[in-house]
């Protein structure tokens, strides 16, 4: 599967379609219409997400079209005129796109993603907005939770095999490494993005042979320079490490080679990885690596360190490449303005709920910094045309509890939204996912550390601008009369 040159068009909700064919049978398929995509609340109750998933949706958009087959298609279904579909076959993106960069950190309610163009085009790309982006968003995020809770160890994506299809595997192994892992089992990943792929045996390996010792001896003399046994098949402490010992010492040792590691995949980590400890180094093996694997998570991750137990990496698979804890990034997709005759029109959605309150209006998104710093004091979410003036004050305020105020000084400001497309055309050159990876860990270390906590994490400010918060209030005065 070369999701890079695949032609996805047709993954599409078919609502996109009937939406289409309607807005082109009322003369409306050139009323232009923008969409914000935003999320409402941080997977787990986290202090911040992660976006990632930007290249792929801009692979998407470069290869979009309608081949014959998608027509007739279409075309059996009976529902959709011929001028329409002769549309659709003739079809030429022709939006605006701005996007926060892959690798940033991301807030509740701000807008992430906007699009302006035709209204049949910009409403046909939700899915796959939604699709890139959330999926993406989510293992980043998740992965990072992990790796902060590493502290400094080495984390490795084993979970190719518990993802949801082969897109799971192969895109959750590139999010993983935008979050912080060094590498993924899933060797797709690095042929097609460069993610290093890593991975030693599993058991079968061990219980081919007539012996546990046999099985590691033949490995090491295959792979020398980075041997690392899987120790736990039968009896880890018993059998397992002193096997490994014996073969570090008859097999590398002897032709200069030190020895990569052992393996942990089962039983209590701590006690193990503490007792086998012991035994490698009064062996001598003192530079001999620990690795656990084994239905990790950030919270056994943090447990582990906190009991000092002498783990050098972890691999973690299911409960990393499908977020088992909250395994849905909530991103949404909602119209916040038209054009009529020129003019822009804000359109604003409305519930009981208030946290489904859509904030209208085509809008950029500031990050405030501190210039001592360089700590990220919060975000602005402004009307497109505002400038925040980072030569003068400028005063924050809770959209909610206004009476909260904040007066900033001495700070910078940063437009976080920044063009992807322009009619069309592709006019931003996305970076290789090293940099992605490079810009993300710099990004975070802006953040306070009280936002980075996993429980009850310090909510980061993102206010509206005072222009925004009027248009928005006006309103909601004006639709509940």
């Amino acid at each position: 599967m070369n999701l890079k040159s695949s032609n996805l068009t047709m993954l599409v909700d078919f609502y996109e379609l009937t939406m289409a064919h309607g807005y082109f049978e009322n003369g409306m398929k050139d009323q232009i219409a923008y969409f914000d995509m935003f999320f409402r609340r941080v997977p787990e109750r986290g202090g911040f997400a992660i976006m990632a998933g930007l290249e792929q949706l801009i692979d998407y958009l470069k290869n979009l079209h309608f081949t014959d087959e998608d027509i007739e298609f279409l075309r059996r279904k009976n529902m959709f005129s011929d001028a329409f579909l002769d549309y659709l076959k003739n079809f030429e993106f022709a939006c605006d796109i701005y996007a926060i960069p892959e690798g940033t950190p991301i807030f509740p309610n701000e807008p992430i993603l906007t699009v302006r163009g035709p209204i049949i085009q910009a409403q046909f790309i939700e899915t796959m907005v939604l699709l890139s982006i959330n999926h993406q968003s989510l293992i980043a995020t998740k992965a990072n939770r992990i790796v902060r809770a590493a502290e400094g160890r080495p984390v490795m994506e084993f979970g190719s095999r518990r993802a949801q299809g082969a897109q799971g595997a192969i895109l959750g192994a590139r999010a993983s490494y935008i979050g912080g892992c060094i590498g993924t089992a899933c060797t797709i990943t690095d042929r097609d993005y460069q993610v290093p792929s890593l991975g030693t045996m599993a058991h079968s390996w061990v219980q081919t042979f007539d012996t546990e010792y046999d099985a590691f001896k033949k490995y090491a003399e295959l792979y020398p320079e980075n041997c690392v046994l899987l120790v736990d098949t039968y009896n880890t402490l018993k059998q397992g490490v002193l096997n490994a010992i014996k073969v570090f010492k008859e097999v590398l040792i002897p032709k200069g080679h030190r020895p990569g590691g052992i393996r942990i995949d089962s039983g209590d980590a701590a006690y193990l990885s503490k007792k086998a400890r012991k035994l490698l180094d009064e062996a001598g093996l003192e530079d001999c690596k620990i690795v656990i694997s084994n239905s990790l998570d950030e919270y056994i991750i943090r447990d582990l360190i906190i009991q000092k137990a002498p783990i050098d990496s972890f691999g973690v698979g299911e409960r990393l490449i499908t977020s088992k804890a909250e395994p849905v990034f909530g991103g949404v997709y909602k119209i916040v303005a038209v054009e009529k005759e020129g003019a822009m029109i804000p359109k604003i959605k409305i519930s009981n709920n208030i946290e489904k309150i859509t904030n209208p209006g085509y809008k950029q998104v500031y990050r405030l910094f501190e210039r001592e710093t360089n700590k990220a004091i919060a975000d602005v979410i402004t009307l497109a045309d505002e400038i925040i003036d980072d030569n003068h004050p400028y005063t924050i305020f809770d959209p909610e509890h206004t009476w909260k105020r904040k007066t900033i000084e001495n700070f910078y400001a940063k437009p976080l939204l920044i063009p992807i497309f322009l009619n069309g055309k592709q006019v931003y050159n996305s970076p290789s996912l090293e940099e992605i990876v490079a810009y993300s860990k710099e990004q975070i270390n802006t953040l306070w550390e009280e936002v980075l906590r996993f429980e009850h994490p310090h909510q980061y400010y993102v206010d509206l601008s005072k222009n925004l918060w009027t248009l928005k209030t006006d309103l909601l005065e004006k639709y509940s009369k």
